[in-house]
Parts: C-alpha cells; sequence; structure tokens
C-alpha cells in the first residue's frame, strides 16, 4: 500500500522546511516499503507527473552534473521535486562514492520548501527497488542463485532488495575487479546478520564463469566495455542493468541484448543507455522490440512478463525523475506522520 496521504494544511502557520539526513532515511525507509509504494503509486499517479529530459552538464573530462525536476498536476500528490546529482566515477580510487546528490521536495500549490532530503541514499534506494520491482515480473519465482557484478554502493541494495521479491534465493555472489571490495562487502553484509539462510561469497573466478551461475544477474558499474556476454547467459535467466546512463557505458554485449526480451525503466533508456542506443545502432534490435516499460509490467498490459520458465529477459534502468519524486513522497509523508503520532502520544 501506498503511504497515507499528507497534505499541508495552507490555513496553517507554515513551518520551516525539514531537513532528512541519511540516518534519518534509514529509518523511514526500507526496501519493502518502497518497493510496495512504487507498485501501488506508479500506474496510477504517473501519468499526472510531468518530468523533462534531465540535463546532463559535463563538469570536467570524467564527472558530470545531473538536474532532474519534475512535478505533479494532481492535487492528490501535490508535489514539485529536483534532484541534483554529481557523477565521479574516479571517486573510487579515494574509496569516496562515483554518484552524490541532493533533493529538494515543494508545495506544488504554495511553492514553499518542504523538505530537503540527502539523496545520495535516496538513489540507491530508488534505483534497487525499481530493479527489484521489475525483478518480480521477469525473473523466475524460483531463482536460487544472484549474481551481483559490482561491490560499489548500490550493490548491497540491489541485493537486499531483490531478496525482498525473491525470497527463494539461496545463493548470492559478489564480483567486482578488485576481489577485495567484493569480500569486503561480503563481510559488511554478513556482519549485519539480516541475510540469515543466505549463502553470501565472493568470486574471484573469471565472470564468464560467475554469469553462467546466475538465475539473476545484476550489474551496477560504470564499465565501458561490455561486462556480461549473452552466450554465457544461462537458459531462463534474468539480467539487471542498472549502472549505465550514457552512450559511451555499457554493462554487456549485443548478444546478452539479442537473446533477451528487453524491458526498460522509461522511454529515456532508449535514447540514454549505452548498451540499448549501440544496438540499435547496430541492427542488432529496434525500438519496436523493447516489449515494455515499468508501468505496463506493473499493469500487465499486453501480457508483457516473463512467459515461460526458459526465455531469457533483460530489464534496463537509467532513472527517472517521476520514481524520484515517488520515493521523496514515501519519505516525506512517513516523516511527517511519524512527527503527527508522536504528537499525539
Amino acid at each position: 500500500m501506498a503511504a497515507k496521504q499528507y497534505q499541508v494544511d495552507l490555513t496553517s502557520t507554515i513551518t520551516p522546511p525539514i531537513y532528512i539526513s541519511t540516518q534519518t532515511l534509514h529509518s523511514l525507509l526500507t526496501h519493502k516499503s518502497l518497493i510496495t509504494h512504487l507498485q501501488s503509486a506508479l500506474p496510477t499517479v504517473s501519468s499526472t507527473i510531468q518530468s523533462p529530459v534531465r540535463q546532463a552538464h559535463q563538469t570536467s573530462p570524467s564527472s558530470s552534473l545531473l538536474l532532474m525536476p519534475s512535478w505533479s498536476l494532481s492535487p492528490a500528490l501535490p508535489y514539485i521535486g529536483v534532484k541534483l546529482v554529481t557523477f565521479h566515477p574516479n571517486n573510487s580510487t579515494l574509496n569516496l562514492r562515483g554518484v552524490h546528490a541532493s533533493y529538494v521536495l515543494f508545495h506544488s500549490l504554495t511553492g514553499q520548501t518542504l523538505a530537503s532530503i540527502d539523496a545520495t541514499e535516496l538513489t540507491v534506494y530508488r534505483t534497487s527497488c525499481v530493479s527489484a520491482l521489475a525483478s518480480h515480473y521477469l525473473s523466475r519465482k524460483d531463482s536460487e542463485t544472484f549474481v551481483m557484478i559490482g561491490a560499489g554502493s548500490l550493490a548491497p541494495h540491489l541485493i537486499k532488495a531483490h531478496l525482498t521479491v525473491r525470497p527463494c534465493l539461496k545463493r548470492v555472489i559478489i564480483w567486482n575487479r578488485s576481489f577485495e571490495k567484493a569480500k569486503t562487502l561480503v563481510e559488511k553484509l554478513n556482519g549485519e546478520g539480516r541475510l540469515e539462510g543466505v549463502c553470501l561469497e565472493a568470486s574471484n573466478a573469471s565472470l564468464e564463469e560467475v554469469v553462467r551461475l546466475g538465475d539473476i544477474v545484476s550489474c551496477a558499474t560504470s564499465s565501458e566495455t561490455p561486462l556480461v556476454k549473452g552466450v554465457e547467459l544461462k537458459v531462463g535467466a534474468h539480467l539487471d542493468l542498472v549502472g549505465s546512463f550514457q552512450h559511451s557505458m555499457r554493462e554487456c554485449d549485443d548478444e546478452a541484448i539479442r537473446r533477451g526480451r528487453v524491458f526498460i525503466d522509461n522511454e529515456a533508456a532508449q535514447v540514454e543507455a549505452g548498451e540499448l542506443v549501440g544496438a540499435f545502432q547496430r541492427g542488432v534490435i529496434t525500438r519496436d522490440d523493447i516489449v515494455g516499460d515499468l508501468v505496463e509490467l506493473i499493469n500487465g498490459e499486453k501480457d508483457i512478463g516473463r512467459r515461460d520458465s526458459e526465455e531469457i529477459t533483460v530489464f534496463k534502468s537509467v532513472g527517472s525523475a517521476v520514481v524520484d519524486l515517488l520515493s521523496a513522497q514515501l519519505v516525506y509523508e512517513t516523516r511527517i506522520n511519524n512527527q503527527n503520532s508522536s504528537l499525539h502520544v
């Protein structure tokens, strides 16, 4: 179910904007609550949300600034929001995240600022939950082995989100170019003690060997050379591609795109994702071969979900301001509802 709706009382005294830190965000949000919210809200309100193509500005040869605005035309969702994102892939050498973000939420009727949210963590929550929601419709229900390619900030969220929709998963294999980083992530997740009954392991085998094991293969990297080779995907596998959002970025080869039924999170993926843009240019597939998007998956339109246990499915996401707005809505309304509840204790 979606979060209980909170609307600002315009006749009351205007309160100052609130700041929601990463620590506070963790107390307000779970992967399950966000997946449930997106599943409920996307089909009903996405058509009422205006979301211009995001602006991307090159701030250096290797870094960029992204601006992602959106606003709702529905009084049931009285919000305007904008996310500011910096992308610095070389931060990995500094042991820092490559993506940092802030989100500002406004009331759409008055324009007043409601909240400022540390969106670095909000982004990994929403990205992982979109992938998991797609996996709910596309991966096999009896999937047992999850392969995580990449060991950055998104990896633990993708693992937890997929386990939320596929509790049948028994084995999680993490592969990273740096084996030590994969090993460190396994130790961290085991230390949290939240993934009982799941075998977590870091692999220093070849990527080809690891991919062959995956019922679900998820990629969250900034790679510009294909990592997943389609010929290695097992029958019935689901491939989740998260990392690329520029033409130069590419996490799988053309064979993976050719073999799979391809789904996207939103239309922007067709013009931004390197895997798809390149495949279109090389005649591997056409835009008409894209089976559907996330909203269509949720609605069950055209019977576009997984059809049988043997087909290979591919989900490519690039992120959207619509999902950002809905994620910020859930965080903000949960915070306000909790605050109001505490006042009446």
